[in-house]
């Protein structure tokens, strides 16, 4: 955490968390969007597209882009059509392997070659169960994450 002071006022200090490698999402191009991309979709859901289209342009001169994706957190289905020349919140997603040092109150312990990670929970489905399951019978596990 940065913590930051108002040079007007000494008595209102902030706090703001900086964000690792910059921003947490970037503009895209709607035309540009291709299957398999993440975007923030009508400004407040992520989701992984699963189709695009885009159409002629019209009597107005405008390109359409039709985006449909799917929720990364809930699997609910979302459309969206917008201009293709209009930008789209694309988050930075980055993904880091793992091998997996211990399962314990059910959070796995994560090594990726310096550090330790404590902070992931064991999935409440098939995956975890498989994951302790392996786990237990001494089986070296790497996850994505």
């Amino acid at each position: 955490k940065k913590k930051m002071s108002s040079s007007s006022s000494s008595e209102s200090d902030e706090e703001f968390e900086g964000t690792k490698g910059g921003s947490l999402f970037y503009p895209k191009q709607a035309g540009q969007i291709r299957k398999g991309d993440y975007i923030l979709i009508k400004e407040q859901y992520p989701c992984k597209v699963i189709d695009t289209a885009t159409s002629k342009t019209g009597k107005h001169g405008h390109a359409k882009a039709r985006i449909t994706c799917i929720d990364i957190f809930t699997g609910n289905k979302h459309e969206d059509i917008c201009p293709s020349s209009h930008n789209i919140n694309v988050p930075n997603v980055t993904r880091a392997e793992y091998v997996v040092m211990d399962i314990e109150d059910g959070y796995l312990t994560l090594l990726d070659g310096q550090k330790e990670k404590t902070d992931v929970k064991v999935p409440e489905n098939d995956v975890g169960e498989k994951l302790k399951k392996y786990f237990d019978d001494g089986a070296d596990i790497s996850v994505t994450v």
